[in-house]
C-alpha cells in the first residue's frame, strides 16, 4: 500500500454539530436535537454533502426555518463552519504517515466546511489529491465512491488504505477492494501502520 486515503471528520479534526445547533436556536430553546436531525444528518444533509443543494440555498433554508433564531445567512455560515477542533495527535500522525506514504484526502463534506477546513487547518493544505463528496456526488458509504477513486487515479486497489471512523465507509471500501482501518485514535493507527 502506497496511498492512504484519509478521512477528515473525527480523524483529522473533531466535529461538534451540537455547537452549531445550539448557536442557531433562540435563547432558552432546548430543541437542539431536532435542528441536528434536520440539518446535520439525514437525507437533507446527504444531499448537501453530495453537491445537490447549493451552499447559499442550504444557509437560506436554515435562516428561513421558524425554529431557528433570527440570523443572517452569513451569521449562520460562521456558526456552521465553526464546529471543528484539531484531533489529538493528528498533526504528528499525518507527518509520520507522510514519510512513507502518499496521503490523499477523501471526505464526505460540503463546500462550506471544506473551504473553512482548508483555510484553518494547515495539515489539509497541499495534499496531492482531494476526493470530496460534494464534487463527485457520492458518499463513502457507497462502494461507487471508491471505484471512482480507482478509475480516476488508475492506481490498483491494493495500493490504497482507507483510514476512516465510520464502519459503513470501511465496509464500502472493502467492497471496492480497498483495505481499510477503522479510526479510533492516532496511536492505534500509527501502531497498525508503522
Amino acid at each position: 500500500m502506497s496511498i492512504i486515503l484519509l478521512d477528515i471528520g473525527n480523524v483529522l479534526v473533531s466535529v461538534d454539530f451540537l455547537s452549531f445547533c445550539r448557536g442557531v436556536l433562540p435563547d432558552g430553546s432546548a430543541d437542539e436535537q431536532s435542528i441536528c436531525q434536520k440539518y446535520c444528518q439525514g437525507e437533507r444533509k446527504s444531499r448537501f454533502d453530495r453537491g445537490m443543494i447549493a451552499p447559499y440555498d442550504y444557509m437560506a433554508m436554515i435562516e428561513a426555518d421558524p425554529a431557528t433564531q433570527s440570523s443572517s445567512s452569513l451569521e449562520i455560515r460562521v456558526k456552521w463552519q465553526n464546529i471543528f477542533t484539531p484531533m489529538h495527535g493528528a498533526e504528528d500522525g499525518v507527518e509520520i504517515l507522510g514519510r512513507e506514504h502518499r496521503l490523499w484526502i477523501m471526505s464526505d463534506t460540503d463546500p462550506l466546511h471544506f473551504a473553512f477546513l482548508l483555510n484553518n487547518f494547515p495539515l489539509l493544505k497541499g495534499r496531492e489529491r482531494y476526493y470530496l463528496s460534494y464534487e463527485h456526488g457520492v458518499l463513502k458509504n457507497s462502494p461507487e465512491a471508491f471505484r471512482n477513486v480507482l478509475s480516476d487515479s488508475g492506481v490498483p486497489a491494493e495500493e490504497f488504505l482507507l483510514i476512516d471512523d465510520r464502519p459503513e465507509n470501511c465496509k464500502a471500501a472493502s467492497e471496492a477492494g480497498i483495505r481499510s482501518i477503522r479510526f479510533t485514535s492516532w496511536p492505534e493507527i500509527l501502531a497498525a501502520i508503522t
